[in-house]
């Protein structure tokens, strides 16, 4: 068992992240948006942060839950969410705008749609 309290906790702050990154990419239209620009380019720095602190929260969710939550939702690459975090901290010259355009209009939606099932998962099972 593990401290349902505390993944919930989690999960709400993985999902103001990525609600924080939606907003403030609701106008990116592709890759371009953010390098054809200064602005873009520190707007890519930004999302890239909030990645990272995604992917780290994901790690932390993983640890509190003894590794039992997340495998229970194979909608969601666990495993290469968590791994992005490592790109964009180790390889930060290597992060590919088309890649991160991709992530925020494919696999944002889905992550928050999942986080929002197993938050409500949660509740059920206290």
């Amino acid at each position: 068992m593990f401290d349902k309290i505390l993944a919930f906790d989690l999960i709400t702050l993985i999902e103001d992240n990525l609600n924080t990154v939606r907003q403030r990419t609701r106008s990116v239209t592709s890759s371009d948006d953010f390098t054809s620009s200064e602005a873009g380019m520190i707007l890519l720095d930004s999302v890239c942060m909030k990645l990272v602190a995604v992917g780290e929260s994901i790690k932390n969710l993983d640890k509190v839950s003894n590794k039992e939550l997340l495998p229970k939702y194979p909608q969601i690459q666990w495993k290469q969410a968590m791994g992005m975090r490592d790109i964009i901290v180790h390889h930060y010259f290597d992060v590919d705008a088309e890649q991160i355009f991709n992530t925020l209009r494919e696999d944002i939606p889905l992550l928050l749609s999942v986080l929002a099932t197993i938050k409500s998962d949660l509740k059920k099972n206290k």
